[in-house]
């Protein structure tokens, strides 16, 4: 059978989150049983609720909501999350295998972001600042009790696609006491009113298939006629109050109000945590100041 997924929690002066798993005494489906009931879907792939699409090509399958937290919750463990849209699954990896890998879909109705500042962001600049920010809440967490997770740097740099508005980097991070460090991949096609997310967990070993699978999906995933980018009225629609450095700095915080989410930890024989986005409140609140002083990082 194979090591199931725990979960985790890695945010800091947060009460703790009850998972959907069975209760003590019961006993839940198998792992094999949930798949089983799983519908996956092929080709051709709708988000009514983002206004967005993708098309699949033979290496990926299509998990809907209810069957995307079935995977998050009962099978890896996860708190309840109803952000959740849906699942992209690479086809040559079985769920239930230590080195499986999904791409979360997420949505954000923030508001139209302004790529004005993509050419002058200084990335090396703003992981500095990450982890700067990074030993403070680890510094607290710890205090807490909570494990702590640090930020080691760039798996891939933050890339901007100015024609296909969208936004994908990859940062690593190593767990307290982890022997492989965890690869967290991220990608942000911008849009009219928002911006659609993809977000993968994997361990470092696993960056090359992690990178080919993201790198295909990113070419093939993208909004509506009339939600596009293109499409934003600047008399009638909503402007985000960040940027494209906040973003990748962590702009859902900024929407849920939160200090952190729960931080994506992929280990080899334990998965701890598969839904999440890495997002300091602190760092989204220096941003927010530094833009109102006219300094964009």
């Amino acid at each position: 059978m194979p090591l199931r997924k725990l979960a985790i929690l890695a945010i800091l002066l947060l009460p703790a989150i009850a998972t959907a798993t069975p209760a003590a005494g019961e006993e839940g489906p198998s792992d094999s049983a949930i798949v089983a009931s799983l519908h996956f879907r092929d080709g051709h792939i709708e988000v009514p609720s983002a206004n967005a699409r993708m098309r699949l090509g033979e290496n990926f399958h299509y998990l809907e909501k209810a069957d995307a937290r079935k995977v998050l919750e009962r099978l890896w463990g996860n708190p309840p999350d109803d952000s959740v849209l849906g699942m992209v699954v690479p086809k040559d990896v079985p769920l239930t295998d230590e080195n499986s890998w999904a791409a979360v879909v997420t949505y954000s109705d923030d508001g139209y972001i302004t790529d004005k500042d993509a050419a002058s962001i200084d990335y090396d600049e703003l992981m500095a600042d990450l982890k700067s920010d990074d030993v403070k809440d680890n510094e607290a967490r710890a205090e807490e009790g909570y494990e702590t997770l640090h930020l080691i740097g760039w798996a891939e740099e933050p890339r901007y696609d100015d024609v296909g508005k969208k936004l994908y980097w990859a940062k690593e991070l190593k767990a307290a006491d982890a022997d492989i460090n965890t690869l967290n991949y991220d990608i942000r096609v911008l849009g009219r009113r928002g911006y659609l997310g993809l977000n993968a967990v994997a361990s470092m070993d696993d960056l090359p298939a992690v990178r080919r699978g993201m790198s295909e999906l990113l070419q093939n995933v993208e909004f509506e006629r009339g939600a596009r980018y293109a499409d934003y009225n600047e008399s009638s629609d909503k402007l985000a109050t960040y940027g494209l450095a906040a973003l990748v700095g962590g702009g859902l915080a900024a929407k849920a109000g939160l200090f952190g989410k729960l931080a994506l930890v992929l280990l080899k024989a334990w998965k701890l945590v598969a839904l999440a986005f890495v997002a300091l409140f602190a760092m989204i609140g220096k941003l927010f100041a530094r833009k109102k002083r006219g300094v964009v990082r």
